[in-house]
């Protein structure tokens, strides 16, 4: 979110978040902006050190947890007690008083279970003098996207006008492919490095890498394994679990990256035509974070991060949308 905002001239005044993890890498991307490692729920815009000189904040960009809305959460619907992070915004708005505020989600977020804690954040925001406009499906990939992604995106602002403003104005951009994104990186074989610190194969089994050699290029998928080469928990279940194993397609956007995209039993994560899963390096090309940007931590944990991620093209699409609500045009 952060690179797409100063990609289109913001400047970022301050982020928060409480994974000590994440926060290493947005410093190593974005040291000159104020950051605070913390939970939401303990930081009082009105007095925290790092907020009590913050004025005319233009923006205020809301990312709260996924997983509460997300379908593959079996604790959703009431029993995920993050899902009531999402409240906390109002505090935000209420101290620092922006034009506009964005909230990014998954599609789930505009679920029917969900529509309670919508009206909750609604009631609360228009106390503050604002109207909150009803969550909205959109495809990463009908915003430039190399990449299958439906996300949820609502607006907060003063009037309903700015709210028609946003919606109407989301058009769709040319699309993007994997090739685009991923084939200008050097080739890699099973365990081989390149110079990029995030451009490395993972190490493969043999029994992986005789699968991979048996499933075409281009889209392939493990409908083509031979019967000694099936998976025993997918005999006879060809539907269930489809892509795994599967190959991405070159001419096509990528299916949704999740924090599993570099291993090749979670999805459809394995390269169009090498014989290996995708890199972390590939990985944030398909998120379209810039090819220099920097992560910290272990495989496993950057793969979290990038799966976590909006990708950065999505937002460059939707923030000029609202250069007139934050001039008070509307």
């Amino acid at each position: 979110m952060t690179a797409a905002l100063r990609s289109q001239g913001y400047r970022v005044a301050l982020a928060l978040d409480n994974d000590p993890v994440a926060c290493r890498t947005y410093k190593l991307n974005h040291y000159r902006t104020r950051l605070v490692c913390n939970d939401i729920r303990s930081v009082d815009p009105l007095t925290h050190p790092k907020m009590r000189d913050l004025n005319r904040i233009d923006l205020l960009v809301v990312c709260a947890p996924c997983q509460p809305f997300s379908s593959q959460n079996r604790n959703r619907g009431g029993g995920d007690n993050r899902a009531e992070l999402i409240l906390e915004a109002v505090k935000f708005a209420a101290a620092l008083r922006p034009r506009a505020v964005l909230f990014e989600n998954v599609s789930g977020l505009a679920a029917a279970g969900n529509q309670s804690l919508v009206e909750r954040l609604r009631t609360a925001f228009e106390a503050e003098g604002y109207r909150l406009g009803s969550p909205r499906r959109i495809d990463a990939a009908k915003l430039g996207v190399p990449q299958r992604r439906v996300r949820c995106v609502m607006l907060a602002a003063e009037t309903e006008a700015a709210l028609a403003h946003f919606h109407s104005s989301i058009l769709p951009h040319r699309a993007s492919t994997v090739r685009e994104a991923i084939a200008h990186l050097p080739p890699l074989e099973t365990g081989e490095r390149s110079e990029d610190p995030l451009h490395f194969a993972r190490v493969h089994q043999d029994i992986a890498l005789k699968r991979l050699r048996h499933i075409p290029a281009d889209g392939g998928s493990r409908a083509e394994l031979p019967p000694h080469l099936i998976l025993d928990c997918h005999r006879g279940r060809r539907k269930s679990f489809s892509d795994v194993y599967g190959r991405m397609r070159w001419d096509d956007v990528a299916p949704t990256l999740t924090t599993g995209c570099t291993d090749l039993t979670k999805g459809r994560f394995a390269h169009p035509e090498q014989d290996r899963a995708i890199t972390l390096r590939e990985a944030a090309l398909l998120q379209t974070f810039p090819e220099t940007y920097r992560f910290f931590g272990n495989g496993a944990q950057i793969a979290r991060q990038i799966g976590n991620a909006v990708p950065v093209r999505m937002v460059e699409a939707l923030v000029p949308l609202l250069a007139p609500i934050i001039e008070r045009r509307l």
